[in-house]
């Protein structure tokens, strides 16, 4: 038997990483099996992803690794599941930074029937039991900020109200998306608490390709985004499960991807017949390295990897 490396600082930092990791998955799972959700597992190479227009798939044999299990998820809740989660690895092609990486764990959870506010009333209940877990309470600190995950504390803007207040102007009337993207990340997010959940909510329909119309303005979809200290952890809608609507916001997608020199992705035909047969759903996704940087007081994603690429 080889001997064990000597105990040194940076093997006591991974183990606390590795074991706060495993914690955090624990908890997870805790959460949703207790209020009634089935765990499920989808393949990680698909024959097509849903298009994006700023997200880029890695190709794999004939098919390409899942940038989110999305789509499959869906065809478990036209098949007739109704509360589903799933804890796994997601990849996409050049994310690398503070807070990306092109491999990454993703947890996303979708019911029926639900909309985009109960998935956010789930998220409030989630955050509060997984940071009492993992930190002791609601309330803590990460990088030298107090932050607050208290279910009371949680603060909500239309994404109308924050480009006013911060950008000034509503991109709902006229929508830019190039100036959009620019102001978001200049103007907008900056502008936002840093001590408490922020939720950014009805999105321009431009920028839910996968979320459902608001009722009574089409011109914004039921999409909303958490931000936690600044970091965007969470992306929810109310699930589209109009086919036909699919199909036409996947083209426009593809559309906008070869308008900037990229590459348009096959359609998932399977997932757009299976559409038709899924009810009125909400889902969410959410970034479970970032959670996890955040509760280990981490300042970025390489300190809670235990591997990376590059």
């Amino acid at each position: 038997m080889r001997p064990r490396p000597a105990d040194s600082d940076a093997l006591r930092q991974q183990r606390r990483v590795l074991e706060l990791r495993a914690k955090l998955h624990a908890a997870i799972r805790c959460f949703f099996v207790e209020r009634g959700f089935l765990e499920v597992t989808t393949p990680l190479i698909l024959p097509a992803n849903a298009p994006e227009t700023h997200i880029d798939a890695i190709a794999a044999g004939t098919g390409w690794l899942r940038t989110s299990p999305e789509l499959a998820m869906k065809r478990l809740l036209a098949a007739g599941h109704e509360a589903i989660f799933q804890l796994g690895p997601c990849f996409r092609a050049g994310e690398q930074g503070r807070w990306h990486h092109p491999e990454f764990m993703m947890l996303e959870w979708y019911r029926a029937p639900a909309g985009y506010l109960d998935i956010l009333a789930d998220t409030k209940a989630l955050l509060a039991f997984v940071t009492t877990e993992l930190r002791g309470g609601t309330d803590f600190s990460w990088q030298g900020k107090s932050l607050s995950c208290a279910q009371d504390m949680w603060e909500k803007y239309t994404v109308s109200q924050a480009f006013i207040q911060f950008a000034g102007w509503d991109p709902a009337v006229r929508f830019d998306a190039d100036r959009f993207d620019l102001d978001l990340v200049t103007r907008v997010e900056p502008g936002l608490p840093m001590d408490r959940p922020v939720v950014l909510l009805d999105y321009p329909t431009p920028q839910a390709s996968l979320a459902r119309r608001k009722p009574d303005d089409p011109a914004r979809a039921e999409r909303w985004e958490l931000y936690l200290g600044g970091v965007e952890l969470a992306n929810a809608y109310s699930e589209l499960n109009d086919p036909v609507e699919q199909r036409t916001r996947f083209a426009e997608a593809n559309a906008a991807r070869q308008r900037r020199g990229e590459s348009a992705y096959p359609l998932d035909e399977a997932f757009l017949a299976a559409l038709a047969e899924m009810p009125p759903a909400g889902g969410i996704a959410l970034g479970v390295d970032r959670l996890l940087m955040i509760l280990a007081d981490a300042d970025s994603l390489d300190e809670v990897l235990p591997f990376r690429h590059g």
